[in-house]
């Protein structure tokens, strides 16, 4: 493999170790915001007993998100300088935005929250929560902004090759901004929910019935529950719009090489490119047409259409957007089926059941697979392009780093990675098993004082 070929795959390596924390610590922050209110307003110890476990889990993800982003930083200059040397003068400010905006809030207030709970007002611990729970959605709002943008670029022009800004409100409001961030947010959401219900479900299957894992488990359920209707929804709007601006990404997606009408629905195939066909195809008739037009009829655009008359090819890679796509899906499925059994399990009986449990403790970081799987579609489906119409992914790479340097650094970065991703998932379970034996003699509740603050620590403080 040649050194372009190495550097995509070493950013891409780099970007999906990244995002799995942001995912997390997202949606997580509102959860503990959640959780904080939920005492402030009954005063139940378990509401702090389900704080005081997540916030740990915040608090790694988080560590491990920013050391993670800095390296993909670092990739900018040494891997592919032309993105920057082509787009900088968009895409600088709004990463600046992010850390003045965002980071200086979630590095800042974190510390109270992890360490402040009886060392400041019950206000000011609180304020804290917000003031984290909205840095990290801003974060996201700032990145997301700058991905959308590269793929429905709007307020620019060229000049001598350079891009300059014209309109920073269409740059930031660009065509699939609102789509992306509303489905990243929501992707976000079911991920820290199913991993607060697996995590609470494993302490519950250790005997560990505490307040605090009623809490947790009911909270990630009926959350994950109420998310996903909202994600298949936002995901046919995103689609829609993707259509709309991208209609080579989805004719990958549904692997149609022919633009025509009465497109079937492929649930299964094997893409050939070379033979420009499907193989092994199984599919609903009508049903792609039914999706993106809402017509069985509906004309879907074509992957040959973006075949030049020479040979080359200006469409994405088909197989992993196709497949890369029906994981998500599939992943987004199992969701759907897995939180409404638990939730109408807990509506019923209170409690999940050994079997439900031990089902939702494999789905901890379900949300990590369906992330992973969309970002990849939506990365790959970007092919050939870094900013559509404006740059190549060829054209900002650099051209002093040979394979051999770029291969020995992927190795070492891969090896990191795997080692830091099994004490991650090491260390949840080893907290949670920590939490499940201290809680065991932990009260029920404590005093509350007339600030809000309990007198008697819990043994799981």
């Amino acid at each position: 493999m040649d050194a372009f070929l190495l550097s995509r795959i070493q950013f891409g390596a780099n970007i999906t170790f990244h995002i799995l924390f942001p995912t997390i610590t997202i949606a997580l922050g509102w959860v503990l915001l959640f959780f904080k209110l939920r005492f402030n307003a009954t005063g139940d110890e378990s509401w702090m007993d389900a704080y005081r476990f997540f916030v740990k889990v915040f608090a790694l993800s988080f560590a491990l998100g920013v050391v993670s982003g800095i390296t993909m930083s670092f990739q900018f200059g040494t891997n592919w300088p032309g993105f920057m040397e082509t787009v900088g003068n968009v895409a600088g400010p709004l990463l600046a935005y992010e850390i003045l905006t965002a980071f200086f809030l979630e590095a800042t207030f974190l510390g109270i929250m992890l360490f402040g709970f009886r060392k400041v007002p019950n206000w000011l611990h609180t304020l804290a929560t917000v003031l984290v729970a909205f840095g990290t959605t801003m974060s996201a709002f700032w990145i997301l902004v700058l991905n959308s943008w590269m793929h429905t670029p709007a307020g620019y022009e060229v000049i001598d090759g350079v891009v300059h800004a014209t309109d920073w409100w269409a740059i930031v409001f660009n065509p699939s901004m609102p789509y992306r961030l509303v489905h990243m947010l929501l992707a976000s959401g079911l991920t820290a929910a199913f991993l607060v219900a697996g995590l609470s479900a494993y302490r519950w299957l250790r005997g560990d019935r505490s307040g605090g894992v009623r809490a947790g488990l009911r909270t990630g359920v009926f959350l994950a529950a109420g998310l996903i209707p909202l994600q298949i929804l936002a995901g046919d709007m995103h689609g829609l719009n993707t259509l709309e601006h991208q209609p080579a990404k989805v004719a990958a997606m549904e692997g149609n090489w022919e633009t025509r009408g009465n497109v079937p629905l492929v649930l299964f195939a094997l893409p050939d490119e070379a033979a420009r066909e499907n193989r092994f195809e199984i599919a609903i008739p009508n049903g792609a047409s039914l999706i993106l037009k809402h017509d069985p009829a509906g004309v879907v655009p074509g992957l040959n259409d973006f075949v030049l008359e020479d040979g080359t090819v200006k469409h994405p890679p088909v197989a992993p957007v196709f497949w890369g796509f029906r994981i998500m899906v599939g992943v987004g499925m199992l969701m759907l089926a897995v939180s409404w059994a638990v939730s109408w399990r807990l509506w019923k009986r209170g409690e999940p059941g050994t079997v439900l449990a031990w089902v939702l403790v494999g789905m901890t970081f379900s949300g990590w697979v369906a992330t992973i799987a969309g970002w990849y579609v939506t990365e790959i489906g970007r092919q050939p392009w870094l900013v559509t119409g404006v740059l190549t992914t060829a054209d900002a790479v650099t051209r002093t780093a040979g394979a051999g340097m770029v291969w020995t650094t992927l190795a070492m970065y891969l090896a990191i990675y795997a080692v830091l991703i099994a004490a991650y998932v090491g260390t949840l379970f080893h907290l949670a098993r920590k939490a499940g034996g201290k809680s065991a003699s932990a009260p029920a509740s404590a005093p509350i004082s007339e600030g809000g603050e309990r007198l008697a620590a819990s043994p799981s403080a």
